[in-house]
């Protein structure tokens, strides 16, 4: 098999696309479109998708370790099951999310945006940095959760607001 070289795609417009299954490592789809688009167990290993546009795509199953998505909007993707370890979410919209199963060791979410984000059986306590993450309304959390993140975040929920640190 060709080893995959890495394609320039910044600022395209990929929306209502269907890469299931594709390799898309380390390529460069900073600030793309590819809102609706299908991802499902797409490899994005090392992909630079700063700024993208993302909203309500399938990315069930899809690599994006070592991503770069800091200012991506994701709100309402389906990353279930998802490998996220050690990508930058820094900023992202991940409002309405399923990360249920999501791998998130690692990640860099500093002041993401998950509120009503379903978390069931997800990891964000082992991100690298939670600080200034707003979870308002996220489900799927357990205690033990809760309390190995203490005061990393800085909103649990609508009642509860802890200082970043």
């Amino acid at each position: 098999m060709a080893e995959h070289e890495p394609r320039r795609h910044a600022g395209a417009n990929l929306a209502h696309v269907n890469l299931t299954d594709d390799d898309l490592s380390e390529d460069d789809l900073a600030g793309a479109d590819l809102t609706d688009a299908v991802l499902k167990r797409t490899n994005l290993h090392g992909a630079h998708l700063d700024h993208a546009r993302m909203q309500r795509d399938d990315l069930s199953g899809a690599n994006l370790s070592d991503a770069h998505l800091p200012d991506a909007n994701l709100r309402g993707a389906n990353l279930a099951g998802a490998n996220l370890a050690r990508a930058d979410l820094s900023r992202a919209n991940l409002t309405a999310t399923d990360l249920r199963g999501a791998d998130l060791t690692g990640a860099d979410l500093t002041e993401a945006d998950l509120r009503d984000a379903k978390l069931d059986r997800a990891n964000p306590e082992a991100a690298r940095s939670i600080a200034g993450a707003s979870f308002r309304g996220a489900t799927g959390l357990s205690d033990a959760q809760r309390d190995d993140c203490g005061t990393k975040w800085a909103v649990l929920d609508a009642a509860t607001e802890e200082p970043a640190g």
